[in-house]
């Protein structure tokens, strides 16, 4: 299989537009691509629509004339319904098309979907993606792919709009999402570690303002630190990246370290804090209102813990 011509219009389906999803949509539209979308909130797919692109009433219907299709959804389990659920789009991908996977998951479910696509003549790409939604508005995600020299050529296009860095890992599905959980295990403690941190200065009736300014200029910060702190420090837990995520990522952490009887203590020690949020009914909220768990078992106060968002 050759990469695509350079001269023809290279269509790509984009199944998921979120914050992440449309960003992605939108790059590769940019690019040069015809993007088509879908997603299970008609308004996303209007958004799109109304922004120049195409829309679909399926992940079929979207993914039937294209070269490149591209998932953007939760898990694995969703993943493995966008491909083979009703109206997957495995049923109506054509010969050599390519699937980019970019939901964070265990390396063997990863595996797994490879071996079933692939084994329909389709290409599948295992390419987890890292640098929110800000950077998949502006094209430069980190992407960590693994797959087939085909699937990386059929894959180049779409690759080149959505990222600013792609890791090329192996040739084997199931490295991509490896290297994802090892950036998710250091990001969910980190995001602990962080709110625990203005938490305790807060405890301490320090200036949180003034503490982000110190920390984010000395050895103790982390990029973490210093992009979740100002949620915090502006009392907006509008969730840019959910508890739920790392409620998902750290529990898939778990998992594959028990399996190879590894032990991971800190990342079991912040997903019992990312736990314990969600039962306190902030699974849906931003991430970093673990600082907001820490101030109601600790008394301490919080910018914004008068508002209605701050009870649990």
């Amino acid at each position: 299989m050759t990469p695509l011509a350079e001269n023809s219009t290279v269509i790509a389906a984009v199944i998921g537009l979120g914050s992440m999803g449309l960003g992605m949509a939108r790059s590769m539209k940019r690019a040069g691509l015809d993007v088509v979308g879908y997603d299970i909130t008609p308004a996303a797919i209007d958004r799109f629509i109304t922004e120049g692109g195409r829309g679909a009433a399926t992940p079929a219907g979207a993914a039937k004339d294209a070269d490149i299709v591209v998932s953007v959804v939760v898990n694995g389990a969703q993943t493995e319904a966008v491909l083979f659920g009703p109206e997957g789009v495995a049923s109506t991908m054509k010969a050599g098309a390519v699937f980019i996977s970019s939901a964070t998951m265990d390396p063997a479910v990863a595996r797994n979907l490879a071996q079933r696509v692939e084994a329909l003549g389709l290409h599948y790409l295992d390419a987890p993606i890292s640098g929110g939604a800000a950077k998949a508005a502006l094209g430069e995600l980190t992407i960590m792919a693994s797959g087939s020299s085909r699937a990386f050529d059929r894959a180049r296009p779409g690759l080149d709009a959505m990222a600013g860095k792609v890791y090329e890992l192996g040739d084997a599905a199931g490295t991509g999402a490896a290297f994802k959980m090892i950036n998710q295990l250091l990001a969910g403690v980190h995001i602990a570690a962080a709110c625990e941190a203005i938490t305790f200065a807060a405890k301490q009736g320090l200036d949180l303002d003034r503490v982000y300014e110190v920390i984010t200029a000395s050895a103790g910060n982390s990029w973490m630190f210093e992009n979740r702190v100002p949620h915090v420090l502006a009392g907006d837990y509008t969730p840019l990246s959910s508890i739920e995520i790392f409620v998902k990522d750290l529990g898939i952490v778990q998992d594959m370290a028990r399996s190879e009887r590894y032990p991971a203590p800190l990342a079991a020690a912040a997903l019992q804090m990312y736990l314990a949020a969600a039962g306190a009914g902030m699974g849906r909220d931003d991430d970093s209102s673990l600082a907001r768990l820490y101030s109601k078992l600790s008394g301490a106060e919080l910018p914004g813990s008068n508002k209605k968002a701050q009870s649990l």
